[in-house]
């Protein structure tokens, strides 16, 4: 699933709105994660506090019925590219650092951790972790040959 130009426009859009409610101060007090919880039945993809107050919602149109099996890994792409792009954005919320943006299904099961701002904070993801076993294996094997 390619994400058209106005499904990323709204999701940008949706980013921008959290900042509205949440805005940059000198001294964040609000300790909270925002999550977002998309829906594969209706489309619609609701940002909510830790205390399930909602911030704000959209309707990704391209969403709408999605039947296809990896709609919430193709989800979880698109909102992570978006996110990355919006990381100055993000990391001025008036929110106590550090905070993360999770994607949530419609049962609240968590899908993936989209985001994490706190400044020193790099997210690892399955494409960055693939092999590393293999890979740390064959850097012990050479210097077990050492000995």
């Amino acid at each position: 699933m390619k994400a058209s130009e106005q499904t990323i426009q709204k999701i940008e859009r949706t980013i921008r709105k959290i900042g509205q409610k949440f805005p940059s101060t000198d001294e964040p007090t609000i300790l909270t994660d925002i999550h977002l919880r998309v829906s594969q039945e209706s489309g619609e993809m609701l940002a909510c506090d830790d205390d399930d107050n909602e911030i704000t919602r959209c309707v990704i149109d391209e969403w709408i019925d999605n039947k296809e099996d990896g709609f919430y890994e193709n989800v979880t792409t698109i909102l992570r590219q978006t996110l990355k792009r919006l990381g100055k954005v993000i990391d001025n919320y008036g929110l106590l650092q550090p905070f993360s943006l999770v994607l949530e299904d419609d049962d609240h099961d968590n899908i993936a951790e989209l985001y994490i701002s706190d400044g020193d904070t790099i997210i690892i993801n399955g494409e960055l972790m693939k092999d590393l076993d293999k890979d740390l294996d064959k850097f012990f094997e050479g210097l077990m040959k050492d000995l």
